[in-house]
């Protein structure tokens, strides 16, 4: 692996170095979210799991734009991050917040391994699950979460149907997502109600650490005897 200090080798990029505010979100830990990073831009680039266009972006983009989730996550939370790839944004969220209990859910081979390598060469407590987060043996071993993170990994009302089923009742699930988040709420607002989803909202993390902030949807797991009023109020708005 090469060090960010190293010349890269022929045809790979420089390691970027991390900008100020990555010790703000890392403090004592940043040594690991470097040695993350440079997994990324090495082994991720050669593997396909990062385009190379996209290492000199690594920090501000990916892992801090990641990593300031941490901001909706109470103390001591199990997050599940299904859709992992890799590793965004579980594994920020894991060298940030060491109080979480951290499990990445991943169905490809190849990324599953690459998480597991990393995971083990920095000394990370994550769990590493291989499957699709629909799967029963999925949801018998990682369900009940507090926490169900996720990145780029499909539109809201399919996101929520593989989501909430691995939360507990008034967890939540938050979703990374752009600038059209809004919109996308309103439109799967009914999906989300028929699902058990509730007290959806959008929320915004990292102000004067990324720019632009981070925009998560957060969708919390209703018990099931909430549920007929917030499918009321889902039509009402239509």
């Amino acid at each position: 692996m090469t060090e960010s200090g190293d010349s890269p080798a022929p045809g790979t990029a420089a390691v970027p170095e991390p900008p100020a505010t990555a010790e703000r979100v890392f403090g004592d830990r940043l040594p690991l979210a470097r040695q993350y990073c440079a997994a990324l831009a090495t082994a991720g680039v050669e593997r396909g799991l990062i385009g190379p266009r996209e290492v000199p972006r690594l920090w501000d983009r990916h892992i801090l734009n990641c990593a300031v989730l941490g901001e909706l996550i109470p103390s001591g939370a199990a997050v599940v991050d299904i859709g992992s790839g890799a590793g965004l944004p579980g594994i920020p969220l894991a060298i940030a917040r060491p109080d979480l209990r951290v499990t990445l859910v991943e169905p490809l081979l190849r990324r599953t391994i690459f998480l597991a390598e990393f995971i083990e060469e920095a000394g990370l407590e994550v769990t590493v699950v291989r499957g699709r987060a629909e799967q029963p043996d999925v949801r018998k071993v990682a369900g009940g979460a507090d926490i169900v993170t996720s990145r780029a990994v499909a539109p809201l009302a399919k996101l929520a149907k593989w989501s909430l089923p691995l939360v507990r009742d008034h967890g939540r699930m938050l979703a990374l997502k752009g600038s059209s988040a809004a919109e996308e709420l309103e439109r799967d607002r009914e999906d989300l109600a028929r699902v058990g989803g509730g007290n959806a909202e959008v929320l915004e993390c990292g102000a004067g650490i990324v720019s632009p902030p981070t925009v998560v949807l957060s969708v919390e797991r209703l018990p099931r005897a909430e549920r007929r009023g917030e499918r009321g109020k889902s039509k009402r708005r239509r």
